[in-house]
């Protein structure tokens, strides 16, 4: 399979990570009379095919015993169900999130449930296994909770702007963030127990997991959803092809970034590649601001909230890297 030699590569699918994982949310703000409900089975369809399609591709370079099909092959089948069991939670977390930025936008909703999302990832991962400097993590901890909260409250500055601002997007968002931060541990499980399971193989199972769980979560929403009334899977078929392709467009993105974060890891370690990956949401709010002007008229007050939220953010980022490296 392939694997950076060099840490410039390394970092390149890194920072190629970040970028993909907070520039796919744009294609479902590009869809036009299309729920988000109906929009999400193209993205699941397309982070499975991509993941498929790099898994027979870049990590079926060689026929060793690395390669995607040998190491499914000698895996434990545990780990196989505990990648599907945290792509099963990632992808109720990733629904709720696409369901906020329907009603938030991506500047507020992203920064918001990624940023709670790290404050749990960290934490847990300390619980379960106490590595790292804890003075550190705390810190960084803190600084995404600050970055959280200054988030929430350039959203708040909306309102004086005469824009609506929703209670039940911030709820969803924290919930999504929650989540977010939960469905890692499984994936770790699969990656350092027993006969593990490579980062192509595991892009394959976290994907397959959110794919078929979307029978479950996915139907849900369809039928009570959050915001608007049911939707049914006729609305689907007649969806215009050009919904359906951005869908899977989306979700093309998203696979491309969590299959190169995942690869970089074997090179750089975990915690950069995790550290660098979580640096999406400045991405993605850097679009939600200037590509989308989500804030447009929104008065200097949010704009001071917005820029401290970038700078906690980094902060949060890069505490926590040098706490776990």
């Amino acid at each position: 399979m392939f694997t950076p030699h060099s840490l410039n590569i390394a970092l390149l699918m890194m920072i190629t990570s970040a970028i993909c994982w907070g520039s796919w949310a744009n294609t479902f703000k590009g869809v036009k009379n299309y729920r988000f409900e109906l929009f999400y089975w193209d993205y699941a369809i397309g982070i499975f095919l991509i993941s498929l399609v790099l898994a027979f591709t870049m990590g079926s370079t060689g026929n060793d015993a690395n390669s995607f099909l040998n190491n499914v092959r000698f895996a434990d089948t545990s780990n196989i169900v505990s990648t599907m069991v945290g792509g099963a939670i990632f992808n109720l977390a990733n629904l709720l999130l696409v369901a906020a930025i329907d009603m938030a936008g991506l500047a507020i909703a992203f920064p918001v449930s990624i940023g709670i999302a790290l404050v749990v990832g960290v934490v847990s991962s300390y619980i379960l296994q106490p590595k790292g400097n804890g003075a550190l993590l705390a810190a960084g901890v803190v600084c995404a909770l600050i970055a959280v909260i200054l988030d929430g409250k350039a959203y708040g500055s909306l309102a004086s702007a005469g824009r609506a601002v929703s209670k039940k997007s911030i709820v969803t968002c924290v919930v999504s963030g929650v989540l977010m931060g939960l469905w890692a541990p499984f994936v770790a499980h699969a990656m350092t127990n027993g006969n593990t399971l490579g980062p192509y193989s595991i892009a394959v199972f976290l994907t397959l997991g959110a794919l078929l769980s979307c029978f479950i979560w996915n139907i849900y929403f369809m039928k009570k959803p959050l915001v608007g009334e049911p939707v049914s899977f006729s609305g689907y078929f007649r969806g215009q092809a050009s919904g359906h392709m951005l869908g899977l467009l989306g979700g093309v993105i998203w696979g491309t970034g969590m299959v190169f974060n995942l690869v970089a890891a074997n090179f750089t370690g975990v915690a950069i590649s995790y550290a660098i990956g979580q640096s999406a949401p400045m991405v993605a709010a850097l679009w939600g601001v200037l590509a989308w002007k989500e804030f447009a008229g929104a008065g200097s007050r949010a704009k001071l909230y917005l820029g401290l939220m970038f700078v906690f953010y980094g902060l949060a980022i890069l505490l926590v890297a040098k706490a776990n490296g």
